[in-house]
């Protein structure tokens, strides 16, 4: 039975979030080719994950036997978000941009989930599992444009996912979000409505795509 992870972390909801939108077009497509599939659903908007304390931090370098009682509630808790990702055949995240990185929820779930030794390291325990980054953002900051150098969550989530984790990541990327609420940007509406059926035809492909390898 495949499974799909999904996180969503804008504080929008619904429609209002660019990224939601385009991450239930994947999550339906997939779900199309994997009736019988479990989803495994967190809203990190909703319902936050701790963020990382010392306790939780140092349990992950401590033998069972020896953690304080406090160590080890905190540990478990980190176990499970590892335990959901480990079990997941793909992974999809709804990054939104927010003050040009990723939102504290998602930085959050990413603290409690890497963990050397197991998810990080020689040999990560979601190696090559893929994870499908849904990056919104309300301008561009594609290279070329003048806020290319304030590009902070793709670079980031590419060194975290491929780098420390060894998973195979793609992004999908609606930009100019904010194009129909901003005057000022009422010339990129074309630009933001030819990136978001991009992104949504994309999303439909590379969810077709993970749910034939998944039954492979």
């Amino acid at each position: 039975m495949a499974t799909l992870l999904h996180i969503d972390s804008s504080v929008f909801s619904g429609e209002a979030s660019a990224s939601r939108s385009v991450a239930n077009v994947f999550r339906q497509t997939w779900q199309e080719q994997h009736p019988d599939g479990n989803v495994i659903y967190r809203d990190l908007a909703a319902s936050p994950v701790p963020h990382i304390t010392a306790d939780a931090h140092t349990a992950g370098f401590a033998e069972p036997a020896a953690r304080t009682p406090e160590q080890s509630a905190a540990f478990s808790q980190r176990v499970r978000l590892i335990e959901e990702l480990e079990q997941a055949d793909a992974v999809l995240i709804g990054a939104p941009m927010y003050n040009y990185t990723i939102s504290s929820t998602l930085k959050a779930w990413l603290d409690n989930v890497i963990l050397f030794g197991r998810t990080a390291g020689e040999t990560p325990s979601a190696k090559d599992t893929p994870v499908t980054v849904i990056a919104s953002r309300g301008g561009s900051y594609a290279p070329g444009t003048p806020r290319e150098g304030s590009e902070y969550v793709q670079n980031y989530l590419e060194a975290v996912f491929c780098e420390m984790l060894g998973m195979d990541l793609d992004f999908i990327v609606p930009e100019l979000t904010m194009a129909p609420h901003n005057p000022a940007m009422a010339e990129l509406i074309p630009l933001y409505e030819a990136s978001r059926d991009q992104s949504v035809e994309r999303a439909e492909t590379r969810a077709k795509e993970l749910a034939l390898r998944a039954s492979a």
